[in-house]
C-alpha cells in the first residue's frame, strides 16, 4: 500500500462518518471535487496545505489524521507480510470417507 492510498482511505472514512459530501467538502475547503476524489482514491498526493484545509473542514487535527493514516498503513503492511498458504491435499487417512462420523479431523 502506498501512503497516498492510506491518506485517501482515512480522509474518505472521516468524511463519510461526518456525513459530509464531496461537494460540501469541496466548497468549504476550496479544493475541487475532481481533485478531492482523486485524493480519496489514492491517485493524487495532497500537499500539506490541502491536508490542513481538509482537516480544518472535517474538524480533525493534522496529528489525528496522520495517526489514523499510520495505523491504516501499518495494518496493510502486516496483512501483506502474512504469506498465503498453498492448498495441500489431505493425507488418505484424513480423507472425509476415512474418518468416522462425528470425528473432526484437522490438518496443519
Amino acid at each position: 500500500m502506498l501512503l497516498r492510498h492510506a491518506i485517501g482511505s482515512v480522509l474518505r472514512r472521516i468524511r463519510t462518518e461526518r456525513g459530509t459530501t464531496l461537494r460540501q467538502l469541496s466548497e468549504e475547503s476550496r479544493v475541487s471535487v475532481p481533485y478531492l476524489s482523486e485524493i480519496e482514491r489514492g491517485r493524487k498526493e495532497a500537499s500539506s496545505e490541502i491536508l490542513a484545509a481538509l482537516c480544518r473542514v472535517l474538524d480533525v487535527t493534522e496529528g489525528e489524521l496522520l495517526t489514523s493514516v499510520a495505523a491504516e498503513f501499518a495494518e496493510a503492511q502486516v496483512l501483506s507480510l502474512v504469506p498465503e498458504r498453498e492448498a495441500v491435499p489431505a493425507p488418505p487417512e484424513l480423507h472425509p470417507a476415512a474418518v468416522e462420523p462425528g470425528i473432526v479431523a484437522l490438518a496443519a
